[in-house]
């Protein structure tokens, strides 16, 4: 917004091509006749605010959870960190050279029923927590000099996620626990 005007900031192309998206599977999915689907997709074709393109996506769910992502150490000997509530997707890359990880999912909302971690680690150590009702699969880890530390938890409640963790661990170790609350 420049100084001195009240307009609102232009919407993005992938914004409304996005909502364009979502209309259109939800038309797919039966969610809203054909007539419906046309004042909707005028509605965010047109949309000249956020507010206005929000508008033509009223009523449908929400999109969901990112599906893959990418986390990487930057910096030579930089940390990789999660914790506290943060969404996991359903593949979740994390590669560190030289550096130390540590993924908290104690308190991360899981949304699917299987998550794979995929590690690529070098020389540091990488540090999992997973919820107290995980299941955890470390078959497709290949390590290097150390063996994981992994104690599973008996029994493991039904109905929680099974986190698979594959990829390679070099010189450094891979430690995964429960937590304990």
């Amino acid at each position: 917004m420049a100084a001195g005007t009240d307009e609102p900031p232009p919407i993005a192309a992938e914004d409304r091509d996005t909502a364009v998206r979502r209309l259109r599977e939800a038309y797919g999915q039966g969610q809203f006749p054909h007539e419906e689907l046309d004042d909707r997709l005028h509605r965010a074709l047109t949309a000249a605010t956020h507010d206005e393109l929000t508008g033509s996506l009223t009523g449908l769910p929400e999109p969901p959870p990112p599906a893959t992502a990418t986390i990487t150490g930057a910096a030579p000997g930089g940390r990789i960190h999660r914790r506290g509530v943060w969404e996991v997707p359903r593949t979740l890359t994390v590669a560190s050279a030289l550096g130390r990880v540590r993924l908290d999912l104690s308190r991360a909302v899981i949304a699917h029923p299987v998550v794979d971690i995929e590690l690529y680690l070098g020389t540091g150590g990488a540090a999992i927590i997973v919820p107290r009702d995980a299941v955890v699969d470390l078959g497709g880890l290949r390590t290097g000099r150390k063996a994981p530390r992994y104690r599973p938890r008996r029994p493991a409640r039904p109905g929680g996620p099974v986190i698979r963790i594959s990829g390679g661990v070099g010189l450094g170790r891979l430690s995964v626990r429960h937590a304990r609350w």
